[in-house]
């Protein structure tokens, strides 16, 4: 009766261990997919911020670009426009010259004019003198 205590004993002890061992090995298991889960579930927001990152550095370099590009162009924006602020400088500077000259030449005229009206009555006043003088000579 003590060997069979022992055997059912020995027997109850072997069932134990293994269902104690297919519980350890559920638990690894179990443990393993929670693991497989976790990394997955990481892996996808770790790969997705991967892709996001990229997506950031492309437009961080196209809107780099664009900036260069805007900047030459609005440089030379405003090199046209200075040149064409100086060109209209350059025209009023045209257009006071021509005034001035304009006047300059009304003057001139306006003295020769003076000059020859004089210069026409001097010479009617000559020759209202000599035909007066011939009127003269003949009485």
């Amino acid at each position: 009766m003590l060997s069979r205590l022992l055997k059912e004993h020995q027997a109850k002890q072997n069932e134990r261990k293994e269902q104690q061992e297919r519980r350890r090995r559920e638990a690894i298991s179990a443990a393993t997919c929670l693991t497989e889960a976790l990394v997955d579930h990481l892996n996808v927001g770790v790969a997705q911020a991967y892709v996001n990152q990229r997506k950031l550095d492309h437009e961080v370099k196209t809107l780099q670009v664009q900036a260069s590009q805007f900047s030459k162009q609005t440089s030379q924006w405003i090199s046209m426009v200075e040149g064409f602020n100086q060109a209209l400088k350059e025209i009023g500077d045209v257009e006071n010259w021509a005034r001035s000259i304009e006047m300059d030449m009304r003057t001139i005229a306006t003295a020769l004019e003076y000059v020859h009206k004089g210069q026409l009555q001097s010479q009617k006043k000559r020759h209202n003198l000599l035909v007066f003088e011939r009127f003269l000579n003949l009485v």
